[in-house]
């Protein structure tokens, strides 16, 4: 079941552009929620990739988990993921 949390989660990623990404903490404050929470809802996505998770990074630039893990092969497919899509990355992983 989805909750209507992730609903307002889901309904603001599904607007990022591919190529595009967006920072935990925007999606967040466009909700008036947490960045922590955000990730939780997004670690329960059910629609990707209609809802783009892969394109929410942390605030920083770096990367930030996927698919419930924040390092192993899902992250490199995120991150594999953006570059297909256009997204230019720097060697440590940091989104330019």
């Amino acid at each position: 079941m989805v909750t209507e949390f992730q609903k307002k989660v889901y309904n603001v990623v599904r607007k990022i552009p591919r190529g595009k990404t967006m920072s935990y903490k925007e999606v967040a404050e466009k909700i008036n929620s947490s960045p922590r929470a955000v990730g939780q809802a997004l670690k329960k996505n059910p629609y990707a990739p209609k809802v783009p998770c892969h394109r929410v990074i942390k605030a920083d630039g770096t990367i930030g988990g996927f698919n419930g893990k924040v390092s192993g092969k899902e992250v490199k497919r995120k991150i594999r993921m953006l570059r297909d899509e256009g997204v230019k990355l720097k060697e440590a992983g940091l989104a330019d």
